[in-house]
């Protein structure tokens, strides 16, 4: 049975989860947070990942600013489904970065490489220099990007190190400074239709628990992640154009 995704029910859910104490941090937060976690150290690391839609992202944020949560959203570059550099792509675009959320790169780089014929480095370089001048300040995160191709973006950080890019931060890496997906409590929506999570890197098998199902088990770190995809009004196929 599928499971409820309207964006009331996610304001339900991220509500409780501030509700009982846990607080908001963006991804590049978290580097901070692992320096001095305070007296306090549960906290919920927002991550939005825009696959394919933009026009819902601006709903994300209105959701956010009611609860009054900051996050990390990750834009793609070369999407087929949106242009972030559209008159309105751009607008939501300015958007993230003023109302004090982070702005990352969904890296899509070894797809660049092998469509294109060229240096997955220097895809990457290329897109941060550019993402970066488009918005007035640098991109310090990145998360790559799992589409149809088949190919495996992530294995382009397996083989060299984010920081030689520029990058504070790869979404899955594993440097002590970070390593946030192998020391939380991992949940997404990617599937849908139904949530998953992980725990400490490991997949919970049959744990379809919405957000706020996990807090009797009191992690100390809650990582979420949205896709703006997902969500709907009244149902699963309306689009936001």
């Amino acid at each position: 049975m599928s499971a409820d995704f309207s964006y009331a029910m996610l304001r339900s859910e991220l509500a409780a989860v501030c509700a009982a104490g846990y607080k908001p941090l963006r991804c590049v937060d978290y580097l901070e947070h692992k320096k001095d976690p305070g007296d306090d150290p549960h906290v919920l690391v927002m991550r939005v990942d825009i696959d394919l839609s933009l026009a819902k992202t601006a709903i994300l944020l209105d959701l956010f600013a009611e609860l009054g949560i900051k996050a990390t959203f990750f834009v793609r570059l070369h999407a087929p489904e949106y242009n972030p550099f559209s008159f309105e792509g751009y607008r939501i675009l300015k958007r993230i970065v003023s109302e004090g959320h982070e702005l990352g790169y969904h890296a899509e780089i070894i797809d660049q490489a092998k469509i294109w014929g060229e240096d997955a480095g220097a895809c990457l370089r290329r897109d941060l220099a550019v993402l970066g001048a488009i918005v007035g300040m640098p991109i310090v995160g990145a998360a790559c990007h799992g589409g149809l191709t088949g190919n495996n973006n992530l294995d382009f950080f397996k083989e060299n190190d984010h920081r030689a890019f520029g990058l504070l931060y790869e979404g899955y890496d594993r440097t002590p400074e970070f390593n946030l997906f192998h020391e939380s409590r991992y949940v997404s929506d990617s599937e849908w239709t139904r949530w998953k999570a992980y725990d400490q890197g490991v997949r919970l098998e049959g744990d379809v628990r919405a957000p706020s199902g996990h807090l009797a088990d009191r992690p100390s770190v809650l990582h979420l992640l949205l896709h703006p995809d997902t969500y709907y009004h009244s149902h699963f196929y309306e689009r936001e154009k």
